[in-house]
């Protein structure tokens, strides 16, 4: 059974952990930041999924946070907080009601929008009641996903928000996702400064016609300190950086000392040409880079043991080739750093905190699971 003040190899596994003098630094390096160059932070949570963390965040000086879906802003409301960008474009008539609820019980919502289309659909459905909607802009930044080009379009869509009347646009904002899948910090550079100006032209642009542009927003772990100097920009929003991952280290951004999450994993075999954990796909995910990069080897790094790959998974097992002799035997207890944070966080229920090994906390991870 599970108590405070346990050492964490005590603990059965796969358990999820955090190191907390890890978590609390990078949150104060991402404040930091905000604060020495005069941005707001706005964090995604869709690293953590964690209430916990969120107001951790929010006590280090986040203005608000960033969520994926809808139901992670329902989930983060009913802990308490009360400023959510949601950061995908919402149109469908039941989210739409999801967020009129939400605006109904104070929430200080945001949702993205991308076209005249989704406008009609907010508009329609909130002219029904008596809420007004802060709407901000999605920029193509050169992910290539979601969103609209920077320039002239940015300010068509601005100018047709400007005369509805259930709508009222806060920012424009962008994400440079494609920088998971640069192969040189050099590269990760040229992409945050497009990023950047993606978003400050399109404002400038906008405001030069008269419309105001509150909020000019980055994000993307990999670069938003380098967009985030921008000149013109006044939010960022990385998520990634609470924790760090494999991707992370593989790109150059992190250090694997400043990984806070780990899986911590039981050896259940040693072979001749293999060592076998208790951590398989359905524990590690299957990520080998993201976007396309594939800096890093294997499907997670084995802490203090860099003779191990972790070369394949299946469900319940992750399967690990010696590039030279090994110490680990049947029954000993490792931690690896998962490729991907955000999609193995959403394998677990809860969060096993520790400080230099021994348990402290245990945080549910609120939002892991859900539905749009």
């Amino acid at each position: 059974m599970l108590e405070l003040g346990q050492l964490i190899y005590e603990l059965d596994s796969p358990s999820l952990l955090i190191d907390e003098l890890k978590l609390n630094k990078n949150i104060e390096e991402m404040s930091s930041y905000a604060m020495e160059n005069k941005v707001n932070l706005r964090p995604h949570i869709k690293t953590h999924k964690s209430i916990d963390i969120a107001k951790k965040q929010l006590q280090s000086g986040a203005v608000g946070i960033t969520v994926a879906k809808i139901s992670e802003a329902e989930v983060m409301a009913s802990g308490g907080i009360t400023d959510i960008l949601v950061a995908y474009p919402i149109s469908a008539n039941q989210k739409i009601g999801r967020v009129i609820r939400l605006l109904s019980k104070g929430i200080h919502l945001k949702v993205a929008v991308d076209s005249i289309e989704q406008l009609k659909c907010l508009q329609k459905q909130l002219e029904h009641t008596s809420y007004t909607l802060e709407v901000w802009i999605k920029v193509n930044s050169g992910l290539n996903r979601c969103g609209v080009e920077p320039g002239q379009d940015v300010l068509q869509l601005a100018q047709a928000i400007v005369f509805l009347s259930k709508l009222k646009l806060g920012g424009i904002f962008t994400h440079a996702g494609h920088s998971y899948g640069a192969a040189t910090l050099g590269e990760i550079e040229k992409i945050a400064i497009q990023e950047g100006k993606a978003v400050a032209e399109s404002a400038q642009l906008c405001e030069m016609s008269g419309i105001p542009i509150q909020v000019r927003s980055v994000g993307s772990t990999p670069t938003y300190k380098i967009a985030g100097t921008i000149e013109g920009i006044n939010e960022i929003r990385p998520g990634n950086a609470a924790f760090f991952d494999g991707i992370q280290v593989g790109l150059g951004i992190a250090s694997v000392e400043a990984c806070a999450l780990t899986v911590l994993s039981t050896v259940v075999g040693v072979y001749e040409d293999r060592v076998v954990f208790d951590a398989g796909s359905k524990t590690l995910c299957l990520d080998k880079g993201a976007h396309g990069n594939e800096s890093i080897k294997g499907y997670g790094t084995v802490l203090n043991h860099p003779e191990i790959v972790l070369q394949r998974l299946s469900e319940e097992h992750g399967i690990g080739v010696t590039t030279n002799t090994t110490s680990l035997t049947r029954n000993d207890i490792v931690q690896i750093i998962p490729n991907h944070a955000c999609t193995v966080v959403n394998q677990f229920n809860q969060f096993i905190v520790h400080r230099e090994g021994i348990v402290t906390d245990i945080w549910d991870i609120h939002a892991r699971g859900m539905n749009q």
